[in-house]
């Protein structure tokens, strides 16, 4: 394993265990409270109709307010579902759409309604670790690493300040994500 892979193996472990502490800290909901408002706040939100995100699991930033407030403003949510060749498509999410847990423990639609990229107009990008100027480390999956290389429109993620770390170098297939908001 290289250099840089190794220091970004770190660094999602040293994410992980901070995302861990603030779920139990008690802060985290103040936090995701003030991080949705700067959010719902934007033009990139208030000016789209589709928005793609995931859905959270309990350390992670909570998506169910976001998607509560674009149901309420009647924007259409889609989420993701895991393809072969660490490929993913995102379909419809409606009070409906049943769910089914992936093999990485995931929720993921039991829908048939595709969103392809171009008709997703804002995508809440998930991560662990956020580099200053927009890079993100996920889970290792790469599975939004190769969506975002052909991916259209708007790009947003969500971080608490603990989850900024400078001290990594993006690699070439790292896609930077527009707009990093920040508690």
């Amino acid at each position: 394993m290289g250099h840089e892979k190794q220091k970004k193996e770190k660094l999602r472990q040293f994410g992980i265990e901070v995302l861990k502490k603030i779920a139990v800290s008690g802060d985290k909901k103040t936090k995701e409270q003030k991080i949705a408002a700067q959010l719902f706040a934007t033009d990139y939100w208030k000016n789209v109709q589709v928005i793609g995100l995931t859905l959270s699991n309990e350390f992670e930033i909570d998506t169910r307010p976001l998607i509560e407030e674009a149901r309420a403003t009647g924007k259409i949510v889609v989420i993701p579902k895991t393809l072969p060749k660490r490929q993913m498509a995102f379909y419809a999410f409606t009070e409906h759409t049943g769910l089914k847990r992936s093999n990485f423990g995931v929720l993921e639609p039991v829908s048939t309604h595709l969103y392809e990229a171009d008709m997703i107009d804002l995508l809440i990008v998930p991560g662990i670790v956020f580099h200053p100027e927009g890079y993100r480390i996920g889970f290792g999956g790469g599975y939004y690493d190769r969506y975002l290389q052909e991916y259209p429109h708007q790009t947003c993620s969500l971080a608490f300040k603990e989850m900024i770390h400078s001290d990594w170098q993006p690699e070439i297939f790292d896609k930077k994500i527009q707009h990093l908001l920040i508690d």
